[in-house]
């Protein structure tokens, strides 16, 4: 490590602000692809928001569709972590799935899970469409995984696993369209209310 008075970065310093550099980008890409759509949105006014040239863009991401698929990818990993620690969670399978669900709403209701929502497979290339989709499949049979064990130790009433997965899916997705940050509700807020309504048709009468 270099001397206090040091001009020159350690090591650890350079990869620290490499990485702060990146999350920059990032936060400035999804928001605009959130607000203007990825079709509307070019890499020169993510650039420009944030004072820098496009090929800084390229040196810390790669191309736009790279850019897009690292978006959505922290979206989903986000989405994926909340799923195993409900599933290592105590309590019944409904425990653990609301604890899931509630999470699900509210990563949806930030920036890069509302990016997930908003992007449609088809605006990535090929090869990170099929990354897309393998992620998405892999958060669809978590909730479902959940679900099945809150089934089997009597927690939640028979269903159809498939369907209500689409359906508790579809009705927290929503809120990555229609949330809105300056609201008088929290995330938090909205996403305990929201489950609390759909665990009505779920748990047993």
């Amino acid at each position: 490590m270099p001397p206090a008075d040091s001009p020159f970065q350690s090591p650890q310093q350079r990869s620290k602000a490499r990485a702060a550099k990146r999350e920059a980008v990032l936060r400035a890409a999804v928001q605009m692809f959130n607000e203007r759509g990825f079709h509307q949105t070019s890499l020169d006014d993510v650039a420009a928001s944030l004072g820098i040239s496009k090929p800084t863009i390229y040196h810390y991401l790669g191309n736009k569709d790279q850019v897009l698929l690292e978006c959505v990818t922290i979206g989903l990993s986000q989405l994926l972590e909340a799923a195993e620690q409900s599933r290592q969670s105590a309590g019944t399978g409904a425990d653990r799935l609301i604890a899931f669900l509630t999470r699900y709403a509210q990563v949806n209701m930030d920036d890069f899970g509302r990016c997930v929502v908003r992007t449609g497979a088809e605006a990535l290339g090929p090869e990170s469409r099929a990354q897309f989709q393998a992620l998405k499949r892999k958060i669809d049979t978590a909730m479902r995984e959940l679900i099945e064990e809150g089934v089997a130790d009597g927690s939640l009433a028979p269903v159809d696993t498939k369907l209500l997965g689409f359906a508790l899916a579809g009705a927290l997705n929503w809120p990555g369209r229609w949330h809105d940050p300056g609201g008088a509700l929290q995330p938090a807020q909205i996403a305990q209310q929201l489950v609390a309504m759909l665990a009505q048709g779920f748990l047993p009468r």
